[in-house]
């Protein structure tokens, strides 16, 4: 009972600052490449935050696994090196011994993963599609800005307005450039009336002023002065409903398609949580310390499985999403190579130490023959 309260405490606590470390950093990351994306003009200005709250969420399950991983990693390793492992080995725990709570542990994390990959996760990317088209053509929409000169979204326009009323819809000063198969047309005018059409489309009429008309660097344009001009901004506001990809449907979307890109986005929610525990497994032999081998090399090949584990599931996947696997099961021979390799390693490291007596005749035995 002592060894398994120990031992759930320290996995929790651990637990909870690998994730809350792992999270600051990810986090940070990706707001720094979404403010870029942002300055690009990819996507608005105001859907910087939501879109880093949907990226979080559909991240979640990675980095649940990874959190279960590297908190067994060190909370093993640091007994190992305390000496506190072979305290429990002396009152007859074998390394075995530790794989039952080790995986109590990391099934309840892995129920969360599997949620989050199955149901969450395809909802928040479905969702970051929507919102990030609709931030687009609001942004669009509230193209007058006093004072600033603001282009559209597709780059055809650009707006300058030295004053605007909200309430009334009235500016004053209105610069206007249009870019359409190579001419420009420059509009200015001394007043301005933005409002609606019948069909919901919003306008802007411009009163007294003028238009230029012509090629750029040519001085061969067209000048007409005018009264009232009407110009559609945008078109009336709609639903938007971008393309569904194979990680924005839903999983019993993908269990009744033959795309052979949603079988691979099938094989690959299903392993997220099956990944999860056979990581929970490996890490219990990868822990194993030796003062004598250095103080790093149980690092080194932790970080090296999982690696290799990422890639054969990549590699799979890969080879699924191409049709060279004609199944989401052709995903399976990955989990089972690192399962039977965290098993042989707990054969290996649970073996008994022969005496040295015996090890001695067979070294003899060996260079006779």
């Amino acid at each position: 009972m002592l060894f398994r309260k120990s031992l759930n405490r320290e996995l929790t606590y651990t637990s909870i600052g690998v994730f809350s470390i792992l999270f600051a950093i990810l986090l940070s990351t990706q707001t720094i490449n979404m403010l870029g994306r942002a300055a690009q003009g990819l996507i608005a200005s105001d859907a910087i935050f939501a879109m880093v709250g949907f990226w979080s969420i559909g991240f979640f399950p990675l980095l649940m696994i990874l959190t279960i991983f590297v908190s067994v990693i060190v909370v093993l390793t640091r007994m190992w090196r305390e000496q506190e492992m072979a305290v429990w080995m002396a009152s007859g725990k074998s390394l075995t011994d530790w794989v039952a709570p080790v995986l109590r542990f990391a099934l309840p994390l892995c129920v969360l993963v599997a949620v989050g990959t199955t149901m969450v996760g395809p909802w928040a990317a479905q969702r970051s599609k929507e919102y990030a088209e609709t931030m687009k053509q609001r942004e669009d929409m509230t193209a007058l800005a006093p004072g600033v000169f603001k282009e559209s979204g597709n780059g055809e326009r650009v707006y300058f307005i030295e004053s605007y009323s909200v309430l009334s819809g009235a500016t004053r000063n209105v610069f206007l450039q249009i870019t359409t198969r190579g001419q420009v047309s420059s509009i200015f005018a001394k007043e301005g009336q933005v409002s609606y059409d019948e069909d919901g489309n919003r306008v802007l009429m411009l009163k007294d002023g003028r238009r230029y008309i012509g090629e750029p660097g040519s001085a061969n344009y067209e000048v007409m002065e005018f009264k009232r001009y009407t110009l559609k901004m945008v078109e009336a506001a709609r639903l938007i409903h971008p393309p569904v990809n194979s990680d924005g449907k839903s999983t019993l979307e993908l269990l009744h398609s033959d795309n052979p890109s949603d079988r691979a986005e099938l094989a690959w929610r299903f392993s997220m949580p099956l990944g999860g525990l056979v990581l929970a497994l490996l890490a219990v032999p990868l822990s194993y310390y030796n003062p004598r081998q250095g103080h790093a090399y149980n690092l080194v090949f932790a970080l090296g499985a999982y690696l290799l584990y990422q890639n054969l599931l990549w590699s799979l996947r890969s080879a699924i999403n191409s049709g060279k696997i004609a199944s989401s099961l052709g995903i399976l021979p990955a989990h089972l190579v690192m399962l039977a390799l965290a098993v042989l390693l707990l054969r290996y490291y649970n073996r008994p130490a022969r005496p040295m007596l015996q090890r001695l005749k067979n070294l003899l035995q060996r260079q006779s023959t």
